[in-house]
């Protein structure tokens, strides 16, 4: 994910978070506070029934989780639960978890080591012993949040690689890599490689109860001085291929459709997404590209993304629109515009750069700049929600853009879209929907799980609606919405958030694992 400066067309690696922490605590205000939160008029569209509302979790480096390397495993699971609890208030619905940021590994069934930026040391468990990822899961999910693991495909080290594990895989298989920019590089270009990278993420898909697979911008790495130095591979492979910047382009190709394709052979229900640089090429380089004039993902970086979504090989595209409106070289309404054109019927989630709320730059100087982001893309038809980095500027509140969230644009749950191109079979209703006051300060809910849907898939998880005596039962009312739970095995639910005397309905939906959902249960009212 970009920890760099993103001003065209200079980037700097690995000081963007810390530069903006200063502006925090130099410039926040309560003005500045007050400005971002002041509520507006409501629309419809202020309160979607589903909506994509993600953020990215980065753990390389510690820029958001664990807050320094070597925490106890009590340390680590408190930061992380605060984390996602200030997450859920917020009203996101979906972390992008960073599991693998330089083959490395935040989870315990992996062929890599055990990060450093974990433990300190890279290949030491934490201790007491803990799988992250599975923790992270089973917390994201309680919170009706879907977890996606976010991988870093080609990066094999942060630095010069002198800290790695004895059996870390640069030095297992040093043949498999270049140096560039200081950090060790897989070579995209070797057949070997991909099938590894492959196996890295399918080890994931296989033993854990993720809902995604999510990679970053990071594919050929960023453009230094010097030349990426694959030239003896491309002279090895890549015959058919006249320019080396082709063969590039269909080495991150052969990779992410190999993904694609191992992902729903083997969980179909598990999301592919990827995300990319928010330039895809220039037009005036490529009379498909967007008018704009800046750094080029498929030109610099050899990613195709436009390809993966017109192939149909990834579920999402996530673009990172780090740029203010009307900015010269890449304006966020002309780059939201080509990219709600290009998605191809896949969904369209925006990166948005919270990191940059406080910014003196063009265009950031107005304080609005992200809230007026959330307001266009909810007008554009085909886009589906937002992706925000990072989850400490997020938890900082900076500019007061939490506050606005919490407050204004995520006031009610929602549920992520649906995919119907994965799954278009709705699951059962519960059944038996029975409420009980238990006390003078909550009424219970229980239900029973519902029988197997036409597909042959369970419940996974439940809605649970709450309305006022007289309200119109209308389960597309995302203001209805009391709970969500990702939890198949929870059919109880104590609603405490009553008032005396006053009379309410309720009505549970279930989930299936694609967040396709049922018919109401039967309805209930009672006089608390």
């Amino acid at each position: 994910m970009l920890v760099k400066l993103l001003r065209l067309p200079i980037f700097i690696a690995g000081r963007k978070v810390i530069m903006i922490e200063r502006y925090f605590v130099r410039f926040l205000c309560i003005g500045i506070l007050l400005f971002c939160i002041i509520p507006f008029a409501r629309g419809q569209n202020e309160a979607p029934k589903r909506e994509f509302r993600g953020v990215w979790i980065a753990t390389v480096a510690n820029i958001d989780w664990p807050s320094k390397q070597g925490l106890s495993t009590e340390q680590q699971k408190a930061e992380l639960i605060s984390i996602l609890d200030a997450h859920q208030r917020a009203g996101i619905n979906a972390i992008m978890f960073q599991i693998r940021p330089a083959a490395d590994a935040f989870y315990a069934k992996s062929r890599e080591p055990w990060s450093r930026f974990l433990t300190g040391i890279q290949g030491q468990a934490p201790s007491p012993f803990y799988d992250p990822l599975e923790f992270v899961i089973k917390e994201a999910h309680d919170r009706g949040m879907e977890l996606h693991a976010w991988f870093n495909p080609y990066r094999a080290t942060f630095d010069s690689g002198n800290t790695v594990a004895s059996n870390h895989i640069t030095r297992t298989n040093p043949e498999w890599f270049f140096t560039y920019g200081g950090k060790k590089l897989f070579n995209p270009g070797l057949p070997q490689v991909r099938t590894y990278i492959t196996s890295v993420v399918m080890d994931v898909v296989k033993n854990y109860d993720i809902d995604g697979v999510h990679f970053d911008d990071y594919f050929y790495p960023y453009p230094e001085s010097n030349p990426i130095p694959d030239a003896a591979t491309f002279r090895q492979y890549g015959s058919g291929f006249s320019s080396i910047d082709d063969w590039r382009r269909d080495n991150v190709n052969i990779l992410i459709k190999t993904i694609s394709d191992s992902i729903y052979a083997e969980k179909p229900y598990i999301k592919f997404g990827i995300s990319p640089f928010g330039i895809w090429d220039n037009k005036r380089n490529h009379p498909e590209g967007s008018e704009t004039a800046g750094f080029s993902g498929y030109r610099q970086l050899y990613a195709d993304a436009r390809k993966w979504t017109q192939e149909g090989w990834v579920d999402y595209i996530n673009p990172q629109i780090y740029f203010p409106f009307n900015y010269p070289a890449a304006a966020f309404e002309v780059l939201l515009d080509w990219w709600s054109k290009n998605s191809f019927g896949k969904h369209l989630y925006i990166g948005q750069a919270v990191y940059r709320a406080l910014e003196k730059g063009q265009g950031w100087r107005e304080r609005d700049q992200l809230s007026r982001q959330i307001r266009a893309l909810r007008q554009n038809i085909n886009t589906q929600g937002s992706v925000f980095f990072s989850s400490k500027s997020l938890t900082n509140n900076l500019g007061g853009f939490r506050d606005s969230l919490q407050y204004n644009f995520y006031r009610y749950k929602t549920l992520p879209p649906a995919m119907s191109w994965k799954d278009n079979v709705s699951p059962l209703p519960p059944r038996g929907l029975t409420v009980r006051v238990t006390n003078d300060r909550a009424i219970t809910l229980h239900w029973q799980k519902s029988d197997a849907a036409s597909d042959g898939d369970m419940p996974y998880g439940y809605v649970i609606y709450r309305f006022n005596a007289g309200d119109k039962i209308d389960l597309e009312d995302a203001r209805k919405i009391l709970q969500i739970s990702y939890n198949n095995s929870y059919t109880t639910y104590t609603d405490d958030s009553v008032i005396k005397n006053h009379s309410y309905i309720y009505v549970i939906t279930s989930l299936d694992r694609l967040k396709n959902e049922s018919v109401g249960s039967n309805i209930k009212e009672i006089v608390f």
